[in-house]
């Protein structure tokens, strides 16, 4: 379920609980095109901590994306969230037949999940040859309560949409810092690359060697405390707030009294974050760049003012910026959103696995 995969386009539907984004994706050759996008506000308390509460007002706002987009496809990839997977590295007998292999992870998986197997979703891939051990195989396996699952197909069948795929958001992530290399000294290779993608209500630390995830770290905090700070200081409401917060059209003091205090809240998470990583194993050294990507990173200056606090340059995060664009999606918008579409793109990006 959670790794399945088609080699026919899918839309890539990043389901959070402040929006709702959607791309498709086409390729030729090495190069994608942006065929469609749309994005579309999170129906109120519908999504509560990323878990679906209201399937039917999620797939609502998908149907009005889908159709504003002009999306073709009616299959999608969607995520459960990192904290609500367990994933594992297991070891197998490398002689064993596919088919071996599958009922042997299956026999084992209930060692490494801590819920009743009638109630999970799981699945698992062959990562190649055990470094410890040349006569075995490291495999990931990945698992989630079924209910995770469950929730996204209602939503998105709720759309007129069939998920193909359900994967993981900090895999759907790992997938989309392909698209990053282009802004990578070296693309990347040989180098280790820092990847910040600040979100509504969380962010992700990771760190990338040689375009491999090495470290990543989720913490709780995002877009959405600006969002609140300007409702409680204006008297605005949160849908009033979130406009303003776009569009501007905030008194004077914004930028003194709100603006900058949580961009002072941004350089602490990021220096903080560099902190654990550089704690987490010996011989590490710090990231050579900083990508930062999410809606934050469209606060104007905000990765100069990083990267001046951290002492390592940093720059916003484009995972658009090779790639052609429709008309059609130029007209939605998708350009000044392209950097809060890292993990939409990682699920579109899932339709040419």
């Amino acid at each position: 379920m959670l790794f399945q995969r088609r080699f026919r386009p899918v839309i890539g539907l990043d389901i959070t609980t402040s929006s709702i984004k959607l791309i498709e994706l086409t390729r030729s050759g090495d190069s994608y095109r942006v065929e469609s996008y749309a994005a579309e506000p999170a129906p109120p308390s519908a999504i509560n901590e990323k878990a679906i509460v209201d399937a039917q007002a999620v797939g609502e706002a998908v149907r009005r994306a889908v159709k504003r987009a002009g999306a073709r496809s009616r299959e999608c990839a969607v995520a459960v969230s990192g904290d609500a997977a367990i994933t594992k590295v297991i070891q197998m007998p490398r002689n064993l037949r596919a088919s071996e292999l599958e009922s042997q992870v299956e026999m084992q998986a209930d060692q490494y999940i801590p819920f009743p197997m009638e109630e999970v979703s799981f699945d698992f891939e062959v990562i190649g040859p055990s470094e410890k051990d040349p006569d075995m195989l490291d495999v990931l396996l990945v698992a989630t309560r079924s209910e995770n699952v469950e929730q996204r197909q209602a939503a998105v069948q709720a759309a007129g949409l069939t998920a193909r795929i359900v994967d993981v958001e900090a895999f759907a992530l790992e997938n989309a810092c392909r698209l990053l290399t282009h802004q990578m000294p070296d693309g990347g290779m040989g180098r280790s690359i820092a990847v910040i993608d600040f979100g509504a209500s969380s962010t992700t630390f990771s760190v990338l060697r040689d375009t491999k995830v090495a470290y990543t770290r989720d913490f709780a905090f995002g877009g959405q405390q600006l969002t609140e700070e300007i409702m409680r200081t204006y008297g605005l409401s949160m849908e009033e707030a979130g406009r303003a917060k776009k569009e501007g059209g905030l008194p004077a003091n914004y930028q003194s009294e709100v603006l900058d205090p949580f961009i002072d809240d941004m350089c602490q998470q990021v220096s903080r974050s560099l902190q654990f990583y550089l704690a987490a194993g010996a011989g590490r050294v710090q990231p050579e760049q900083l990508l930062i990507c999410g809606g934050c990173a469209n606060i104007p200056g905000v990765a100069d003012v990083i990267a001046s606090r951290v002492g390592i340059p940093a720059e916003r995060g484009d995972p658009l910026g090779q790639m052609k664009i429709s008309t059609r999606a130029l007209a939605q918008g998708v350009k000044k959103d392209a950097t809060a579409l890292l993990t939409a793109c990682g699920l579109a990006l899932r339709s040419f696995d």
